[in-house]
């Protein structure tokens, strides 16, 4: 009996040690690719920013007709090593946290994804690959990499305020697009086919381009009636643009009086949490 026990108590140890060490090399792998407190982490990150802007600037390149005449073959191999690169990235971001998901459906994974699609797309839909400009985005992470404590702050209350708001903004829209459509076929009435409102579709264009203050001047109305009409949407246009900019500038005053923390979740790499907070809001993981 004691020799079974010692033979199951030393089966049981080496998988318990592996696992043990399978956690560790975990946390190490999310303090390197999500944090920036650590001297790997941050050489992560710097090597990450300059690898992004490189492969950013060879799409760039790629779409100068001189360059892509003289080095296409080159800027198109350069353009495959950095997408290889970035999809074995991505997949350690996603084994580096414990709810991978989650981060693939935040913003930053959701862009990393994108950042990497566009290539293999242009394998079916040629010209795909000048979409990988996107990967742009992800140098938004510089904030974090240069230990700019005020800046992730206030990107934080930023994208608060834009996710409270969005509620708002919806309802805004809505009624600016029924306005639009009505104004659109009043003057599609008023002005008709001869003064260039051929159809209620183009007396909405019209109606949306004076309501947004651009003014192409494409078309514009040629009646008394028409033109006092184009003065009213005119005119209502500046009250339209300072709704949104009053619904989102509210909802920062108040996310700036919560407060932020830029810390990352170790689970799911979710960041914008109090700066008290003990635990992740969205998934319960510990700080």
């Amino acid at each position: 009996m004691t020799r079974a026990r010692t033979s199951v108590g030393s089966a049981t140890w080496p998988r318990a040690r592996t696992a043990s060490t399978r956690s560790r090399a975990g946390a190490r792998g999310h303090e390197i690719i999500y944090e920036s407190d650590t001297p790997a982490g941050r050489a992560f990150d710097v090597a990450l920013i300059g690898t992004i802007s490189l492969s950013v600037l060879v799409v760039m390149l790629e779409s100068v007709a001189d360059f892509r005449g003289e080095y296409g073959e080159q800027l198109r191999r350069a353009e495959w090593g950095f997408t290889l690169l970035f999809t074995v990235e991505y997949a350690f971001r996603l084994l580096c946290v414990t709810r991978p998901g989650r981060y693939a459906r935040s913003f930053f994974g959701v862009v990393d994804l994108l950042a990497i699609i566009p290539t293999y797309l242009s394998l079916l839909i040629p010209g795909a690959q000048y979409l990988l400009v996107i990967r742009a985005l992800r140098i938004l992470r510089v904030f974090r990499v240069l230990k700019l404590v005020h800046y992730v702050a206030e990107v934080e209350v930023l994208m608060r305020a834009l996710r409270q708001s969005v509620r708002k903004i919806f309802v805004f829209v809505y009624g600016v697009l029924t306005l639009v459509v009505i104004l659109g076929s009043l003057m599609y009435l008023v002005e008709g086919p001869e003064h260039g409102f051929t159809s209620i579709p183009r007396g909405v264009y019209w109606a949306i381009v004076t309501l947004t203050t651009v003014g192409y001047g494409d078309i514009s109305p040629q009646t008394s009636l028409g033109q006092a009409l184009a003065a009213v949407i005119m005119i209502l246009g500046y009250g339209v643009i300072a709704v949104p900019t009053g619904i989102v500038t509210v909802e920062m005053s108040r996310a700036v009086r919560e407060g932020v923390s830029g810390r990352a979740c170790p689970s799911c790499s979710a960041e914008g949490h109090a700066p008290d907070a003990a635990h992740c809001k969205y998934c319960g993981e510990k700080l």
